[in-house]
């Protein structure tokens, strides 16, 4: 019993851990996805919106220090879709995700004291050691670009 304990609290940690892992995995295919956005733009000899050919603003004539050419574009898209194989690895983490809360699911079917007090414990632990990343300070605020908000 003491066996299918530990085997229940492991399970529900991997299950944070796939949790994260799929956090993870689309923070870095958005950073991959920015960085050749960004790389394109700049080799690209992106001038800027609104701007024309002598980097002035064309409503209203003056010099923009902000937006020149070689600067990276201002405005990056606000969604992409990821390639095909970026999308299979997400729904394949997705799948095992399903499997394993489903699993704990019917572990906790079983009605039994010592398997519930195991998944949350599990969850607990697999919440401490999955869970710890940064967080944002309420008040902090971000760069606000002038197309962007």
């Amino acid at each position: 019993m003491a066996g299918s304990c530990i085997g229940v609290i492991l399970l529900v940690m991997a299950l944070e851990a796939l949790r994260r892992g799929s956090r993870e995995y689309d923070a870095y295919i958005v950073g991959s996805f920015a960085a050749t956005t960004t790389t394109s733009a700049t080799s690209a000899g992106y001038s800027g919106v609104g701007v024309g050919a002598g980097g002035s603003n064309s409503e209203s004539g003056e010099k923009d220090a902000r937006v020149r050419i070689g600067a990276p574009a201002p405005c990056a898209p606000r969604r992409f879709k990821p390639t095909l194989l970026q999308q299979l690895v997400r729904a394949g983490l997705h799948m095992l995700q399903f499997a394993v809360a489903y699993f704990v699911m019917l572990l906790a079917m079983y009605f039994n004291g010592y398997i519930i007090v195991s998944i949350l414990i599990g969850a607990f632990l697999g919440a401490f050691v999955f869970s710890w990343h940064g967080v944002e300070l309420p008040g902090e605020q971000r760069e606000i670009t002038y197309c962007c908000g």
